[in-house]
């Protein structure tokens, strides 16, 4: 019954990100509902009443701080993590003013995350014990542009303003820790 308690729900349109989030998330004992868009988060919401919700800010079908007044009719307690691959302070801002707890940047750790959700409000959460390294977040960026350029490498490498050749090599390493 304690899983009761961690329900979370996901709402992002990247879905090779959206599900190894899922996957973290639900190793860390919470129950995920995952949607792809602010109708469906809004729905899935209505039907289980997450107590967390971690929105992507841009959506394809909108931004997702239009959903953050909507889950708080519906669970006016719910804790939400906002994400955003365009992180900025501007963005934080009106993230917390719309309700959010914190805002983090993508690629976020799910440790960064689940820190986020639990801590108590008006307390920070700790500093990760284990940060991302600056290899690993430049690799995790190139992977998500790799796959929002459906796995064209050479658009991917134009995107990047990276030499193909080099792009090729990063992608054929494993990712770093």
């Amino acid at each position: 019954m304690e899983n009761q308690n961690k329900k979370l729900l996901i709402v992002e349109d990247d879905r090779a990100y959206r599900t190894r989030l899922t996957l973290s998330m639900e190793r860390k004992g919470f129950v995920v509902f995952a949607a792809e868009g602010i109708e469906e988060g809004a729905i899935l919401a209505g039907e289980h009443k997450p107590n967390y919700a971690v929105l992507d800010m841009r959506l394809q079908d909108g931004n997702g701080l239009d959903l953050v007044p909507q889950l708080r009719r519906i669970i006016p307690d719910i804790r939400v993590v906002m994400l955003s691959g365009y992180g900025n302070i501007a963005s934080a801002v009106s993230a917390v003013k719309a309700g959010a707890v914190d805002f983090l940047a993508k690629p976020a750790d799910p440790d960064e995350i689940e820190n986020a959700l639990l801590t108590p409000a008006g307390q920070t959460p700790p500093p990760p014990e284990n940060p991302m390294s600056a290899d690993r977040v430049k690799w995790e960026h190139i992977q998500r542009v790799y796959e929002l350029c459906d796995r064209n490498v050479s658009e991917t490498a134009r995107r990047l303003n990276m030499h193909r050749r080099t792009l090729q090599r990063i992608l054929a390493k494993r990712s770093p820790l």
